[in-house]
């Protein structure tokens, strides 16, 4: 018998040309957009599936989570310019020139669209880097929806509600009433202008707490839907001139969202309607929908915001920044399926490709704009991103 060893196999570790996508998560800078995109568990998940998530030191202090409920998920805490390095980085505001210079070229950024904040500059500095860039809220899915500008608008209908009933709440700075549901007490009556996926949540939430709604609009279709989704709570109308003005005159909070033809409500409407009202913008128009009020941020609205002795009319608006938390959970769920997505098509052009709702959201491409807007701030004419696709 030989004494010679026998050859046994040995296990090695095989390198494979795959690298993990690194995704980035600097902090917001805009006092405007105050949410953040992932939730610590969110951002685990992500880990777990193989990406490398880094995020900016601070950037969820704005939804009031620590460096160290991100860091135990595996999340490496960096400085921004290296979250701003990164493969694909999510940052809800407009860029500023000095973000766009730190992006890695041909990397691709998530953002909300905000056509009126983004600076051109930026933009041609997204151009020159070949920066693939989508703006969430106009991702569609395979349904023809748009998943992540529904559960925002959602949001803002039922954070203004939440908003206005603890205003009216308030005994010093308020009015000291409940929106309704006392035995014996006239309910609070609110207005809602619109009846799209914000204006039914902020009519869902008035109803639930038992005030009397009343909802205007002039594309009867959706008016329809919103009353069989609502029920009798709600009292449909069309967009009439002096129906309004008599709900207007009698509301204690009016909310307006968004119409197929945008409604605005001048100095002489505004006069009318009852000292203390509560006014919500959370239309995604350009101009806003009470011009002669003061605007009031509803990230820092406060009920000291009003004088008791003196109770003014105000226009809350960014209903959503109020609630940043919320907001943060409510697009970690959309998000991770969309970045599952992106790097099951093996990169970003493929996926654009492959997913017609993504394509749709790009606003520069390969150094390009690829949307109208953007292209008109840029004083250029818009490139068709399928021409782009077919040779990519």
């Amino acid at each position: 018998m030989s004494s010679a060893p026998t050859p046994l196999e040995e296990l090695l570790a095989v390198a494979t040309s795959a690298r993990s996508v690194s995704i980035g998560l600097p902090a917001s800078e805009s006092v405007a957009e105050r949410r953040f995109a992932l939730t610590p568990e969110a951002a685990g998940t992500l880990v777990a599936r193989g990406f490398r998530v880094r995020m900016q030191a601070g950037a969820a202090n704005c939804i009031h989570y620590a460096d160290t409920a991100y860091a135990s998920q595996g999340v490496e805490v960096v400085e921004r310019c290296e979250a701003m390095a990164c493969d694909i980085v999510l940052h809800l505001p407009a860029l500023s020139v000095r973000d766009a210079r730190m992006l890695r070229r041909g990397s691709m950024v998530l953002t909300l669209f905000h056509p009126a904040q983004q600076d051109p500059a930026a933009l041609r500095m997204l151009l020159e880097k070949h920066v693939i860039a989508l703006a969430l809220d106009l991702v569609g899915d395979d349904r023809g929806q748009r998943p992540f500008a529904d559960i925002l608008h959602e949001i803002d209908g039922r954070a203004a509600l939440a908003i206005a009933s603890s205003l009216l709440a308030d005994a010093v700075h308020g009015k000291g009433i409940l929106l309704g549901g006392i035995a014996g007490v006239v309910p609070c009556e609110v207005t809602v202008v619109g009846s799209d996926i914000a204006a039914r949540a902020a009519a869902r939430s008035a109803i639930g707490l038992g005030a009397m709604v009343r909802m205007f609009d002039d594309d009867v279709y959706s008016l329809r839907e919103a009353v069989q989704e609502l029920g009798p709570g709600v009292m449909a109308s069309a967009l009439h001139p002096r129906v309004l003005s008599g709900a207007l005159r009698s509301a204690d909070i009016v909310v307006v969202a968004s119409t197929a033809r945008p409604v605005t409500f001048g100095a002489d409407a505004v006069a009318e309607m009852k000292r203390g009202v509560v006014c919500f913008d959370i239309s995604r128009g350009e101009r806003p929908a009470f011009p002669s009020l003061p605007q009031v941020d509803l990230a820092m609205a406060s009920p000291a915001d009003t004088d008791p002795a003196n109770p003014l009319r105000l226009c809350y608006i960014n209903a959503g920044n109020a609630v940043a938390r919320t907001a943060a959970m409510a697009l970690s769920n959309t998000l991770l399926k969309m970045l599952a997505d992106i790097v099951t098509c093996d990169g970003a052009s493929n996926a654009l490709k492959l997913k017609p709702g993504l394509r749709t959201a790009a606003y520069t491409f390969l150094g390009k704009p690829v949307n109208e807007r953007i292209a008109r701030l840029l004083g250029m004419r818009a490139a068709d991103i399928n021409i782009f696709l077919q040779f990519s």
